[in-house]
């Protein structure tokens, strides 16, 4: 009989995080959440930071409440991309790392242009080019504080910083550092010619390892002050959108996934990065992932905009629950409003229903006035947006997919569901609801020696969930439609 393994899996979103032990019994993974806590960001005279030692605060209350049921074989944290913090000469902590929503990186991108042009920047990285990027912080630290950017030894990326505070080993896990855009796609190493050419120091750049390596075990001191017992600390996917594309539970080795959580991102598993015209026109971005393996994938603003009106509509003293505000979507008119879910003005945080509005009034559409219309108009934006990249995406790889893998907690919206099956005229495997956090368990089994490779994990992870499956309907009408949401998204 395989010997059971428990591991401890760390997941941070961008409003929440949690605590899931995994157990595998050698044929299936069960999860149980032993610690879930907010991580809500502060905004201290005009400078909107991420309380990075209150998370790792929740971090040793979640292995504390880990071990209660018994030790476990190691630890691995994934986060969101791009955001960082700093190491003085001493290994101390600069200050608590900068929002990639603060407004820093205003008119960044530009400037950047002046040091190297667009074109070449992509074709080094094949990153998408966003203002919230890693290299776009950086250099607005180097043109508004460089006195910060002279005292720092190392910066590590906030999976990478989270492990040091854990082990005390500095290093880049894969996947977190190619969302950085200093990393070159095709060498797989830090880009010598982009730091050279804004000036940046290669030096506070740490060694870059390949992801589910095993950099230590717990710092001693940590085990003391927590009465744990070792546990080894493995760098898995860092970035929680490649811990997702390991758990996508396909057998196919060419498939369309789409993880839907506060980011979309929708894309597919490549053996090497693309990076062409096509590619550069349509701004896609290749990320590292687990195998030294390439993600080809578009980043779109998810449901960050359904959470963000969620907020204002608390503020006015209406705590609608998603299930409720998706109940009244549904029976709110169709097709009367849309947006372009990745317009500037709906990534900074405030009141999303009014901007909304803006947005149609400006548009020349009818404005959503209730809360059901509000969301209905996000979700069927976010769904014919799905259907747009999907185009971009197979026409930059010349192949089309059949179906969509539909992963994350946006799954739990069966009209979101429906609607992107409807919106692209694919098939639609909805599940799991948990991938990242069951992605970052299977690289930890991995790593571990208990799982052999990530096809076993995937098909393990098959075993272990149900999966949903959505068939287009209305597909002539969505068609119709996706033209008028393209004619109204491009004025």
């Amino acid at each position: 009989m395989t010997e059971e393994k428990r591991v401890l899996a760390f997941d941070f979103g961008a409003s929440s995080g949690r605590a899931v032990v995994g157990t595998f019994d050698g044929r299936t993974i069960h999860m149980e959440e032993v610690h879930r806590f907010a991580n809500d960001p502060v905004m201290v005279r005009g400078t909107m930071y991420w309380d990075v030692l209150r998370l790792f605060h929740e971090i040793k209350q979640g292995m504390t409440k880990a071990y209660l049921s018994g030790p476990v074989a190691s630890i691995g944290i994934d986060t969101w991309g791009v955001d960082f913090g700093m190491l003085d000469q001493r290994g101390n902590l600069l200050e608590n790392p900068v929002h990639y929503r603060d407004r820093r990186t205003t008119g960044m991108v530009e400037e950047v242009f002046h040091h190297i042009p667009r074109e070449e920047l992509y074709g080094i990285t094949g990153n998408q080019i966003m203002p919230i990027n890693t290299l776009f912080q950086l250099f607005s630290l180097k043109q508004q504080r460089p006195e910060v950017l002279e005292r720092a030894k190392t910066i590590l990326f906030m999976p990478d910083l989270l492990n040091y505070f854990l082990s005390g080993v500095r290093s880049a896990e894969y996947s977190i550092a190619s969302t950085s855009q200093m990393l070159d796609a095709k060498q797989k190493c830090w880009s010598k010619r982009i730091l050279e050419a804004l000036a940046l120091p290669d030096c506070i750049l740490p060694e870059l390892i390949p992801t589910g390596t095993r950099i230590g075990t717990l710092d001693t001191a940590l085990c003391k002050e927590l009465g744990l017992g070792p546990a080894e600390v493995i760098a898995v996917a860092g970035h929680d959108t490649q811990s997702a594309m390991a758990a996508v539970p396909t057998e196919q080795q060419e498939f369309l996934f789409l993880s839907c959580g506060t980011w979309s991102l929708l894309g597919t598993e490549l053996a090497e990065p693309v990076i062409n015209e096509a590619s550069e026109r349509a701004n896609i971005t290749n990320e590292g992932g687990y195998g030294g393996k390439a993600s080809f994938l578009k980043n779109i603003i998810g449901l960050w905009l359904i959470q963000e009106c969620r907020r204002q509509w608390m503020r006015e003293g209406h705590e609608y629950s998603f299930g409720e505000l998706e109940q009244m979507a549904r029976v709110a008119e169709p097709f009367q409003s849309f947006i372009h879910p990745d317009a500037p003005e709906f990534v900074p945080s405030g009141n999303m229903p009014e901007r909304i509005r803006d947005y149609c009034r400006r548009t020349g559409q009818p404005v959503p006035e209730s809360v059901g219309a509000v969301v209905r108009c996000i979700d069927e934006s976010l769904a014919m947006r799905y259907h747009q990249a999907a185009v971009e995406l197979e026409e930059c790889l010349d192949r089309t997919y059949p179906r969509l893998h539909m992963i994350g907690g946006g799954i739990q919206s069966q009209l979101l569901c429906q609607m992107t099956a409807d919106a692209c005229g694919k098939e639609v495997l909805a599940g799991p609801v948990e991938a990242t956090v069951l992605g970052n368990i299977a690289l930890q089994l991995l790593s571990v020696g208990a799982i052999e490779s990530l096809r076993e994990a995937r098909r393990i992870i098959r075993d272990s969930e149900s999966i949903q499956a959505y068939q287009p309907q209305e597909a002539e009408r969505w068609q119709e439609e996706y033209q008028r949401w393209e004619a109204v998204t491009s004025c």
